[in-house]
């Protein structure tokens, strides 16, 4: 049952189908390309709840791509549950996220499309990296400047490999090279010594198998 401070469930059903038509569209088309009437005629609802539930369309898109870095990161916590090394935790985000790229080609494209990506510290999508840089921080694992700026450094580092896989679709082999590169030089940048980066890339399993 709706309370005055939760949507009712007609509410949530609208916005559910809102989304699920720019999950369709924003596979295909950059947010811009997209007029309005397009997403409520894929949703079936009229063009009025469009901005009952998004002030505009760069807020709608916002909304789309979060949903995708959701399931994202819950596939990142699932793959590291159990494991207590920070630095690994670490590792195992990019891991998960280029088998999200290999695995799902059209979700990451519009987690890739958003125009307003979470990359603030303090941004809740970004807790779970934020507190393994912390506690490896706090274990003197990394570099002190991972404290600043290791939040934007692996999101970056994440978000150019994915790109590159769902562009260049690589093979298996070469996305598991890819990726253990990436892996060897991102957890260097951080201050891992390069024995236990390499060490971290070559254990990492092919993105695919995620």
């Amino acid at each position: 049952m709706a309370t005055a401070n939760s949507p009712s469930p007609r509410s949530q059903r609208t916005r559910a189908s809102l989304i699920a038509a720019g999950l369709d569209l924003l596979v295909d088309r950059p947010i811009d390309a997209i007029p309005i009437d397009d997403v409520v005629a894929r949703a079936g609802v009229a063009k009025g709840s469009f901005f009952n539930h998004f002030a505009d369309k760069q807020d709608f898109a916002a909304a789309v791509a979060a949903e995708v870095r959701e399931e994202v990161e819950g596939r990142v916590a699932r793959a590291n549950a159990g494991v207590a090394d920070p630095v690994a935790r670490i590792a195992g985000g990019m891991v998960v996220a280029a088998a999200f790229a290999e695995t799902e080609p059209r979700l990451a494209t519009v987690l890739l499309r958003s125009q307003t990506p979470a990359t603030s510290q303090s941004h809740p999508l970004n807790r779970g990296l934020r507190a393994d840089i912390e506690a490896a921080l706090e274990m003197g694992l990394l570099r002190p400047e991972a404290r600043g700026a290791g939040v934007l450094y692996w999101l970056g580092l994440c978000h150019v490999l994915m790109v590159n896989l769902v562009d260049t679709r690589p093979s298996r082999e070469e996305a598991a090279q890819i990726l253990s590169d990436m892996l060897a030089l991102g957890l260097s940048g951080l201050g891992v010594p390069l024995p236990r980066a390499q060490e971290l890339a070559r254990v990492s399993p092919n993105p695919a198998s995620k």
